[in-house]
């Protein structure tokens, strides 16, 4: 497993191993400890994650339809409806081929996903039905892309449109001085302004870093340069133009499960899984390395507790999803 671990104040993989959290134990295994998925444990503790946790309490909320909450509040009910739990369940390792999963990704391809552009919109059309065509933003395009990625639907050609959409309308800009016209850049300044937003560059290579090296296009991989880049240059927490200043504070609070909102960690997480390790990275790797304790365990610092269906873990405690996601970032930064 490489010296990794000397940045390590003491190896918490036992912590992580303990049967109370199916779902980090599952990924403990399989990503921490390369165990294959043929491996015994590996199906058992996957089988497991439909039983006992968080998936089970989320899915036994679900309505009929395949959604939560109502069906029309799929995205604007934060974080309860069915835009946030199709996260959450790809996050925790739900299994792709339950019923209960399929009818969610169902939902959402047939009330989200625009039929005209393939992108995902936070509201469906009255008139036609699907995706609304004027409400397609890039970090829910990329949230939901990377979400059916996960459960299932890389395959699928509803899938293979959105992945396209990123491909063709996602910005890497560092601030210009005349964005690009016509739709969807002649919407909202916050998703569509002069310099890209940050969280939809994320959330969109984020979901191209889903697929497998040998399924992603030439456009696939050209995007995922400029994606990178775009980080890479921004020192991943940084202002691009004045490297000394950095952009948002609230990056450096770790949280699980992040939403539409990304940090320093789910960046360096993408980075890393697409097999970078730029010495650009070293200080963001450093800031990671640094916030463990004594335990080699890392802090919930932001949650969204209270909002969700079930609450995941505790604010202010060690946390086995930080933890869990801080040592994959540093096993394959170091490793």
């Amino acid at each position: 497993m490489g010296d990794w671990k000397s940045v390590l104040k003491a190896d918490p993989v036992d912590w992580l191993l303990e049967k109370d959290n199916p779902s980090v134990r599952y990924f403990t295994l399989s990503e921490a400890l390369d165990k294959p998925e043929t491996d015994l444990e590996v199906k058992d503790v996957k089988h497991e994650i439909m039983n006992t946790g968080a998936v089970p309490k989320i899915l036994g909320k679900q309505r009929v339809g395949g959604y939560w909450e109502t069906p029309e509040k799929f995205y604007t009910a934060k974080y309860k409806g069915t835009v946030w739990q199709l996260i959450i369940l790809a996050e925790l390792g739900a299994d792709a081929k339950d019923e209960r999963v399929r009818k969610a990704c169902e939902f959402i391809l047939e009330n989200s996903q625009d039929p005209e552009s393939g992108g995902f919109s936070a509201w469906v059309s009255a008139r036609t039905g699907g995706g609304l065509h004027s409400g397609v933003i890039p970090c829910l395009t990329g949230n939901m892309t990377w979400s059916l990625i996960r459960l299932g639907y890389l395959e699928d050609p509803r899938v293979e449109r959105a992945i396209n959409w990123i491909t063709t309308y996602q910005r890497f800009d560092d601030g210009v001085e005349h964005p690009p016209k016509g739709w969807p850049y002649d919407r909202a300044k916050s998703c569509f302004g002069k310099h890209s937003c940050h969280m939809g560059v994320v959330k969109s290579l984020k979901a191209l870093a889903e697929i497998p090296v040998d399924k992603r296009s030439k456009d696939v991989t050209n995007t995922v340069e400029k994606g990178v880049e775009y980080l890479l240059i921004h020192h991943i927490y940084k202002r691009s133009h004045d490297l000394s200043r950095v952009s948002k504070p609230g990056w450096f609070r770790f949280g699980f499960p992040l939403m539409y909102q990304t940090d320093v960690l789910e960046s360096l997480g993408i980075l890393t899984k697409l097999g970078y390790r730029d010495r650009r990275m070293q200080e963001a790797v450093d800031m990671v390395t640094s916030k463990q304790d004594e335990m080699g365990r890392w802090m919930l610092e932001s949650t969204f507790n209270g909002r969700f269906q079930t609450n995941i873990e505790q604010k202010g405690i060690p946390s086995k999803w930080i933890t869990l996601n801080a040592l994959k970032v540093l096993k394959r930064f170091y490793g």
